[in-house]
């Protein structure tokens, strides 16, 4: 292929991711998420993926890229997931630069779920932002796909992806000490959720500090903090269930008063509400409001 007509086919492929995006938002998946917060992965959760990509007739990828060892990571999550009962389970194993090949594009057409792995979400977002075989993850998701994550695969979910660096306190023997403003690092996630900012390893982890400084500074957003060993199941009507064996503490400051900032960058508000959900529990995106 020619050189002018590579670079008619990348812009091609570009205007389409665009035009995608311009005319579609998870409000309008048929497809369900399943965003695990890391650690252990109990039969619920892993059950509840294969069941909802069709159980016996499951056909799933697995998405290695966040871990340092793509390769290892991939077949181990690809066994797991068979183990549960799904027909079919491969590994997708790409880099930026031939992330869009067809070969790639028509895997992802075949699928009715997706699992993206562990590690460092910031190779996730190196490999696919921006790539049309990102489109094709979010068309099978709006024809009703599972997309399922863990950890760094959780924290892609949302349109504004936590990196995990500090900004502004460089004490790592003592990281996120406050609730600061221009703190904490963020690069664009995936956006298949984009009522919230997505937060793992939450309790475990103790990273309030870090969910509630962004989501003061986007107080349009819920911020949602998954614990280890635990899920929350997104469903297309913008509810999601708790599942697993911990909890999920979601911040809404979306009707918060007097948000600012001191001297030094302390950031306050007032009627700041926080939820803290267990196992089986339900929460509306929309509302802000728990299930009962």
């Amino acid at each position: 292929m020619s050189g002018r007509f590579r670079s008619l086919a990348a812009i091609t492929g570009m205007l389409l991711l665009s035009w995608w995006h311009s005319c579609s938002s998870p409000a309008e998946a048929r497809g369900s998420l399943v965003i695990i917060g890391g650690g252990r992965r109990p039969a619920a959760i892993m059950n509840r993926i294969v069941s909802l990509a069709g159980g016996a007739e499951a056909r799933i990828v697995v998405i290695p890229n966040a871990s340092a060892d793509p390769v290892g990571v991939g077949r181990r999550q690809a066994a797991e997931l068979a183990r549960y009962g799904a027909d079919t389970v491969q590994c997708l194993l790409f880099d930026r630069l031939n992330a869009d090949s067809l070969p790639h594009l028509e895997v992802i057409r075949g699928v009715t779920g997706i699992f993206f792995s562990g590690g460092d979400q910031t190779r996730l977002t190196r490999d696919l932002n921006q790539t049309r075989l990102l489109a094709e993850i979010h068309a099978a998701y709006q024809r009703g796909a599972v997309i399922a994550g863990t950890s760094a695969g959780a924290a892609v979910m949302s349109a504004i992806m936590i990196t995990g660096g500090e900004l502004v306190n460089r004490d790592t023997s003592n990281a996120f000490a406050g609730i600061m403003a221009k703190n904490v690092a963020t690069e664009a996630g995936f956006g298949f959720v984009d009522e919230a900012i997505i937060d793992q390893h939450f309790i475990k982890r103790r990273r309030q500090n870090r969910l509630l400084s962004l989501t003061l500074e986007n107080p349009h957003l819920l911020g949602i903090g998954i614990d280890e060993a635990t899920a929350i199941v997104v469903k297309p009507d913008r509810t999601f269930e708790v599942i697993g064996e911990n909890t999920v503490m979601v911040f809404d400051a979306r009707r918060a008063v007097s948000i600012g900032t001191d001297s030094v960058g302390n950031l306050a508000g007032h009627q700041i509400t926080c939820h803290l959900l267990r196992s089986g529990q339900q929460f509306d995106l929309k509302t802000g409001k728990i299930i009962r």
